[in-house]
């Protein structure tokens, strides 16, 4: 196909506007890595731009080291994996039947799940139901309270909705009942939509920080979104001032530069895997068939 000149100006400015868009992201994370890498005379003479100056590795060995990072690491390596995969689970358990048009109360539930969306309870009613169940102060504070996003239910939902209903027909007839249909057809089905979804959900659970200063009491139980947010905001965790930041303010500079990138970089690299499904399940899952 011929394109036209219109067409021609028309991609070209859309391509100028989404590499500007795409400098504006990632000059900060260039900068960040750069600063955690360079020597502390160039970042305090303020010459470190997008490319590191005097490579210096000792900032990413105090962060590495420093026992109580290593330990919020895993809590939220645990937190992503454990809590991404039971948001999965109930999402997928609330999804399904609100797809099926065969579901008793399909409407008035579905309409149950976008006011919920519009509206919470807010945080102290939802604080106090965390401390009445037992759960203060545990690991299933971080994962329970916010298993369900409202959202990307809809989003599932609608997902589930395109696969056509022959096929659930064909199953029935052959003896599965609604377990094995879901499992055994649809979800397989479903891969874009699940890891689209599945993204959201890691995602947030890899940057959640609020709900531990809430519900943790124990620092071995926070994540290490707390650890950072204690660098980086605060300048201040107590011991880890002593430990950690102690010495000029160039080293703990490009401390906090190294915290935010180990931070960071783990959930940056999942990205790259699960593009082909993003962009499929995001479309699919967002138009109601």
């Amino acid at each position: 196909m011929k394109e036209t000149k219109g067409r021609i100006i028309f991609q070209c400015i859309n391509y100028t506007i989404l590499i500007i868009c795409m400098i504006v992201a990632l000059y900060p994370v260039l900068y960040v890595l750069a600063a955690s890498l360079s020597s502390y005379e160039f970042l305090a003479q303020g010459r470190v731009g997008i490319i590191p100056m005097g490579l210096n590795l000792e900032a990413y060995k105090r962060v590495l080291t420093y026992p109580m990072i290593g330990r919020s690491y895993i809590n939220t390596l645990f937190y992503t994996v454990a809590g991404t995969s039971i948001s999965l689970l109930l999402s997928i358990l609330g999804a399904y039947p609100l797809s099926r048009r065969y579901f008793p109360g399909k409407d008035f539930l579905t309409k149950v799940v976008v006011i919920a969306m519009l509206f919470s309870a807010g945080m102290i009613p939802t604080f106090l139901v965390v401390r009445g169940l037992g759960l203060y102060n545990t690991v299933w504070s971080i994962l329970l309270p916010t298993a369900i996003s409202s959202f990307n239910l809809v989003i599932l939902k609608n997902f589930f909705e395109q696969i056509p209903y022959e096929l659930e027909e064909s199953a029935s007839l052959d003896g599965c009942n609604h377990l094995q249909t879901l499992f055994i057809i649809i979800l397989p089905l479903a891969v874009p939509g699940l890891v689209t979804i599945g993204l959201f959900y890691a995602v947030y659970q890899w940057n959640s920080y609020f709900p531990a200063m809430i519900y943790l009491r124990d620092r071995e139980l926070v994540p290490i979104q707390i650890i950072l947010r204690d660098i980086v905001i605060q300048n201040q965790t107590n011991d880890l001032s002593i430990d950690l930041v102690k010495g000029s303010d160039q080293v703990s500079e490009s401390i906090r530069y190294a915290t935010i990138m180990v931070a960071t970089i783990p959930i940056m690299l999942v990205y790259p895997f699960v593009q082909k499904y993003f962009i499929k399940g995001i479309m699919v899952g967002s138009v109601k068939g």
